[in-house]
């Protein structure tokens, strides 16, 4: 790994101040969103969306429901990961599809694999499809973050909202979907005193074991 990576990773920090004045370009936001399309998921399913909030009047809604942190309404764009709440054979079947046409084979030739994920995903529960398919909205935000940072731009990733309320507002208990995460992006404010401190993280030995 290279050593610019580690520097950007102790480069970035929860940006707790944006200043409002600057704005991602249309190029870095491309990048982001490629990073994230590119992000690993399980089975490679991708059982969610990311809206990409840049209204200030629906960003002005969100804010009461976010704990009234001013990143919502201040950062450049505001990231809503959105879990697909509950998994089913359609799923499958349209990424079974991508596959196909993707790698040129026959859906046929794939049919084996759709039914082993049909399997272990369709019948589950529906708050453990719930939480399963929010697990995997953390792993697009881990992309978010490093390419972000290797952009050199803020992130402030967000478990500090209602996610119910996101849900009514951005309409998307209609389309079966819950807000899992939030993420905020844009540049930090010069005023923000929280980008100068010491970043504290437990030493290798503390959190590494070799077994």
């Amino acid at each position: 790994m290279s050593n610019k990576f580690i520097e950007n990773q102790n480069w970035r920090y929860a940006t707790k101040k944006f200043d409002a004045s600057k704005k991602v370009s249309e190029q870095d936001l491309e990048t982001l969103k490629e990073a994230i399309r590119l992000s690993a998921s399980s089975y490679g399913l991708q059982l969610y969306k990311v809206l990409i909030v840049e209204n200030p009047e629906v960003r002005a809604k969100l804010q009461p429901a976010s704990w009234g942190q001013s990143q919502i309404v201040d950062a450049s764009h505001l990231f809503v990961f959105a879990n697909i709440t509950d998994v089913q054979e359609s799923h499958i079947d349209d990424y079974i599809e991508n596959i196909a046409k993707t790698r040129g084979l026959s859906i046929d030739d794939l049919k084996g694999y759709g039914d082993f994920m049909k399997g272990n995903l369709v019948s589950l529960p529906a708050d453990k499809k719930a939480v399963w398919t929010s697990k995997q909205t953390y792993l697009a935000l881990g992309n978010l973050l490093n390419a972000a940072a290797e952009l050199k731009i803020d992130v402030t990733p967000m478990e500090g909202f209602e996610p119910e309320k996101y849900n009514e507002i951005l309409g998307l208990n209609q389309l079966g979907l819950n807000a899992s995460l939030v993420a905020t992006v844009g540049y930090r404010h010069e005023e923000d005193a929280t980008q100068h401190y010491a970043k504290v993280r437990k030493s290798k030995q503390e959190l590494f074991q070799t077994i």
